[in-house]
């Protein structure tokens, strides 16, 4: 009787916990920029998400072929490193429907700021702030088609 019991407690553990998986991953894949004019791939290690640049209109030199650099970061040594890849979204992790606790690098400015991520109906909310998110600003990123550039 007991390992009857068990199993059935072990049984609704183990899909509580998988339910609660697919929910976080739901981030997952990749996004267009509210711009349109870069592609994002959310991916995640371990129990953290991040993001990388993986096409933009900007991303490659006049050639079409050499991939822009990283020139405007505020660390000297990050400045000739490829855009290409690059974590724009770096150390969210999932709580009670929001990715938290990460940061958003902007490389326009070469700035990094603090980060929420939400889901609203289709659309990724990225809230970026310095100090409260309150005082910060939205953009909403829409998912990427498989086939869509």
């Amino acid at each position: 009787m007991y390992k009857i019991i068990f199993t059935i407690f072990f049984f609704f553990v183990s899909i509580l916990s998988k339910a609660q998986v697919s929910t976080a991953d739901r981030i997952l894949g990749d996004w267009i920029s509210e711009e349109k004019d870069s592609r994002i791939e959310i991916y995640k290690t371990g129990q953290t998400y991040f993001g990388k640049l993986v096409w933009s209109v900007d991303l490659f030199e006049a050639d079409g072929t050499t991939s822009r650099k990283d020139v405007q970061n505020r660390e000297t040594n990050l400045r000739s490193r490829e855009l290409h890849n690059v974590n724009l979204l770096q150390g969210f992790v999932y709580s009670d429907g929001i990715w938290d606790n990460g940061k958003m690098y902007d490389p326009q400015s070469g700035k990094t700021y603090n980060c929420i991520l939400r889901l609203k109906n289709d659309l990724l909310e990225i809230r970026s702030y310095i100090g409260f998110p309150l005082l910060g600003r939205s953009t909403y990123w829409k998912r990427a088609l498989k086939e869509a550039l």
